[in-house]
């Protein structure tokens, strides 16, 4: 398997990477899109825990314990982001460009 983190430099690597995780402990079955969708949003709101009252300012400059702890949720809610997509044969990248395109035209930037 660390033969696969080090390469993980991309979506694709990285979904490759989680496919052979979750196969290597028979966790396919339970990846479904409704446990998937359901274990990302319990990570966001972990995620959301740690800005829970701070001011704007705090949560800007974060002690380096906060940051870790950030990082590791954030990387927890992409984890599971990128296997709902990967269950539903989602390409993340033309979902984000296709929504930047639309958001464009209906949140024009002023001149």
């Amino acid at each position: 398997m660390s033969e696969i983190i080090d390469r993980i430099h991309d979506l694709p690597t990285l979904r490759d990477a989680l496919r052979e995780f979750a196969e290597a402990r028979d966790w396919r079955p339970y990846h479904t899109p409704k446990n998937l969708a359901m274990a990302m949003i319990v990570e966001a709101a972990e995620l959301v825990e740690h800005f829970q009252w701070a001011t704007p300012e705090e949560s800007m400059a974060l002690p380096p314990a906060k940051l870790l702890e950030v990082r590791e949720e954030v990387a927890d809610t992409l984890i599971y982001l990128v296997e709902l997509a990967d269950a539903l044969d989602i390409d993340l990248i033309a979902a984000a460009r296709d929504k930047i395109a639309k958001n464009a035209i209906k949140y024009p930037a002023p001149r």
